[in-house]
């Protein structure tokens, strides 16, 4: 270097000095452009705060729900900016408005709704299943002046059996019933029930039958002093039995039927239904009694019987129950049959063809009111012919009363378990006008 120039040249210490203003006026700018950038930065969060304020619902209003969630983005915020020196942090909070980094405007400020809490819709339990029941009907013949017999009968057998299943009852007449007949039997039904009035023609004797005729017969079997022997109004009874009762337009909506007359007894629990138990096992006439018939009342009975199966052998069935009613292959009638006044039976079966053309063919020969032929006999023949002997059921477990003949149950433990009101001793069922022994033959 010239001597001229040495002179000039700065020594160590004012290098020194030099470079240290170098670095400090370096970091001064960098401090400040820094500090330009956080502050502009700051200045947009606190408008944008501001304008949060204004749009948001009064704090006093939003749920706690809210205040949770605002109280977490702003832990979030915070988090966003630790990486910010405190210094630079500090700086730039210093020139936001005191209001806008407030904890109540900022916790006021819009959060999103919550989904709204979905309303439960109600599930519907299944409604339990009706128990089933058979397409069947409590029927009853009884007249106004039997009110009293037909209340008990009703309300023996509601007790007994159909207060658990509230069957329908139907009541016929020959003449319209009375409000007071019609009161009490609704009052003691459990089921709907039904009042009808008989046909004329379905009831009255016919007038092609020899009234001379008749009444010889009937005057006659007073003689001998045979029940019922002079009553026209029984054969009238009897023959609609045998022929006219499943016509009734009210029973046309039916199947089954459990026949009750008024003043019987019933002196069983029957807790299982015995329709049920008819159409599941292929049943369709039942019984509980059976007897021998007055042969005074039938004496050509049986002949006719005979005629008319020689005539339509197709409708006798096979294994059929011949052998209870003759001794000797059907030659001759041994008088045994089951006694009507009770019966669970299928109406589809006196409607069926078989039936009623024995019906008509009997009805033509006038037996009904020249005799004194009665539904049992003609309802157990039929039902012995016409179909097979397992067809037919006796209900062993039913107690059952009609004067003067009682069945008590007899099978093992049928007694106590059906709580039976009835003494064995007084069952009708092996005494000497029996028939039930005869059943049995057929039915070990």
């Amino acid at each position: 270097m010239p001597a001229s120039m040495r002179r000039f040249a700065p020594n160590r210490t004012t290098r020194y000095v030099l470079l240290v203003a170098f670095l400090i006026t370096t970091f001064y700018l960098s401090f400040s452009l820094t500090q330009k950038i956080y502050s502009r930065e700051s200045s947009t969060l606190a408008s944008k705060t501001d304008a949060a304020v204004v749009m948001s619902p009064p704090p006093s209003v939003l749920p706690i729900f809210f205040e949770t969630r605002a109280t977490s983005e702003s832990i979030s915020v915070a988090s966003s900016t630790s990486s910010i020196s405190s210094d630079v942090l500090s700086a730039s909070s210093s020139s936001l408005p005191s209001s806008s980094f407030s904890s109540s405007s900022y916790l006021s400020s819009p959060s999103p709704s919550p989904s709204p809490t979905p309303t439960p819709i109600p599930v519907e339990e299944p409604a339990p299943e009706a128990p089933r029941r058979a397409n069947a009907t409590l029927l009853m013949l009884s007249r106004n002046s039997e009110l009293d017999k037909a209340a008990a009968s009703v309300r023996e057998l509601e007790d007994k059996f159909n207060r658990q299943f509230a069957y329908p009852w139907v009541f016929l007449n020959e003449v319209p019933f009375s409000d007071q007949f019609i009161a009490r039997m609704t009052e003691l039904a459990s089921g709907p029930v039904y009042f009808g009035q008989i046909p004329p023609h379905h009831w009255y004797q016919p007038a092609e039958i020899d009234e001379n005729r008749a009444e010889t017969g009937r005057n006659e079997m007073v003689e001998e002093d045979i029940i019922y022997g002079g009553s026209v109004s029984y054969r009238n009874m009897c023959r609609f039995n045998s022929g006219f009762f499943y016509r009734h337009p009210l029973l046309q909506q039916f199947r089954w039927y459990w026949r009750v007359e008024p003043d019987v007894h019933f002196h069983c629990v029957t807790d299982e239904d015995p329709f049920l138990y008819m159409e599941d096992n292929d049943k369709h006439y039942g019984f509980t009694i059976s007897l021998l018939e007055f042969e005074k009342t039938i004496e050509t009975l049986w002949e006719t019987t005979k005629e008319f199966i020689a005539e339509n052998p197709q409708y006798v069935a096979p294994n059929n129950s011949m052998a209870f009613l003759s001794n000797d292959g059907g030659e001759t009638y041994n008088l045994c049959h089951f006694w009507s006044n009770f019966e669970i039976a299928d109406m589809d079966f006196w409607r069926g063809e078989a039936y009623e053309k024995y019906f008509r063919y009997l009805d033509s020969k006038g037996g009904f009111y020249y005799e004194r032929w009665g539904d049992a006999p003609v309802h157990s023949i039929a039902a012995s012919l016409f179909l097979r002997k397992d067809q037919i059921h006796f209900f062993d477990e039913i107690g059952y009363e009609h004067h003067p003949f009682t069945h008590c149950p007899h099978g093992p433990g049928l007694h106590r378990k059906k709580r039976c009101t009835c003494r064995g001793w007084r069952s009708f069922d092996y005494q000497g006008y029996s028939c039930l022994k005869q059943w049995e033959r057929i039915h070990p």
